[in-house]
């Protein structure tokens, strides 16, 4: 797998960003490494709240603000998509 082809699980997880965020971009086409917020793909504070939400609902994995991981869990699609496998419960 190159850097710029998502995994099946990377897939899953853009999926999940695209439908919470309600965003005009096909899955398939988010960078792995791609910064998420910001420059990158655009999200705001309030996107990190809904999409926290979701990743809880569908996965069991709780991310706080108050993490000090959560600026590195948070900052590209192949970061979060590791962060999910490491802590999810469902």
């Amino acid at each position: 797998m190159t850097s710029q082809q998502l995994s099946p699980f990377e897939l899953e997880i853009a999926k999940l960003i695209v439908e919470a965020l309600k965003l005009k971009a096909d899955p398939s086409s988010i960078e792995p490494e791609a910064v998420l917020f910001g420059d990158g793909l655009g999200l705001d504070s309030i996107d990190a709240l809904e999409l926290s939400l979701a990743i809880a609902q569908t996965y069991g994995y709780q991310l706080k603000s108050s993490d000090p991981e959560i600026k590195a869990t948070f900052s590209s699609l192949r970061a979060l998509a590791r962060a999910i496998e490491l802590h999810r419960t469902k």
